[in-house]
Formats: C-alpha cells, structure tokens, sequence
C-alpha cells in the first residue's frame, strides 16, 4: 500500500481506532525487538516501516488534535 493511501485510511478512521491502531502496531513493533534480541528470527528488515507506520497514525492523532 503507497503512502498516500495510508495516510487517506488513517484518516478517515476515529480517533479511537487510531488509539487502537497504535497500541496494535507497539505490540508488533516489542514482538519484532524481542525476536530480533533472542534471535529467533530475522526481523531486521519489518522494524522500520513499523515505525514508520506507528508515527504516521500519531501524526493523524496530532491533526485531529489529540494528545497521546
């Protein structure tokens, strides 16, 4: 999905979907550390868009004029 269209997704979703959205994409981002640290899997390349991903929802967040 190009970037544009994701941030079109991100914001025509609420603020509470988004708030949903991020604890979502933390969760994968410590599951992705902790494979990454114990060396269970090579998730090196999967970090960066996730958060990437993650900073744009708290940019639609900051938009909408809510604070973490």
């Amino acid at each position: 999905m190009k970037v544009v269209e994701q941030r079109e997704e991100l914001r025509a979703l609420a603020v509470e979907d988004l708030r949903d959205k991020i604890r979502e994409l933390d969760d994968q981002l410590f599951r992705l550390r902790m494979q990454a640290a114990t060396g269970q899997s090579e998730s090196g390349n999967k970090l960066r868009p996730l958060r990437r991903q993650l900073a744009r929802v708290k940019t639609m967040l900051r938009e909408k004029g809510v604070r973490d």
